[in-house]
């Protein structure tokens, strides 16, 4: 696996998650309208939702990653850590 998690399993389960919300966000009932998909659907799409966060998890995890709670940083993000430089002393001889 590369470093950035991109198996190809990794890449299938994000590209059936966008899929999945694209049928979704297609399906969503407009002003008042009832929802065409049942309950047992929706219920369904949850729980296929979950399983593909619980493997993309276990796939960042097995890859060394730092899971999937990393948050992205911006340039303009100030940052919370600091460098400090230290400087081997000399021998005394």
């Amino acid at each position: 696996m590369s470093t950035k998690y991109h198996s190809k399993e990794h890449q299938i389960l994000s590209t059936v998650r966008q899929v999945l919300s694209s049928v979704v966000r297609d399906t969503a009932p407009r002003q008042g309208r009832a929802s065409p998909l049942t309950a047992q659907t929706t219920e369904d799409l949850k729980h296929c939702f979950m399983l593909i966060t619980s493997r993309e998890k276990e796939i960042i995890e097995e890859a060394g990653g730092d899971g999937m709670d990393a948050r992205p940083r911006y340039v303009d993000e100030p940052s919370t850590s600091q460098v400090v430089q230290f400087t081997k002393p000399e021998d005394k001889k």
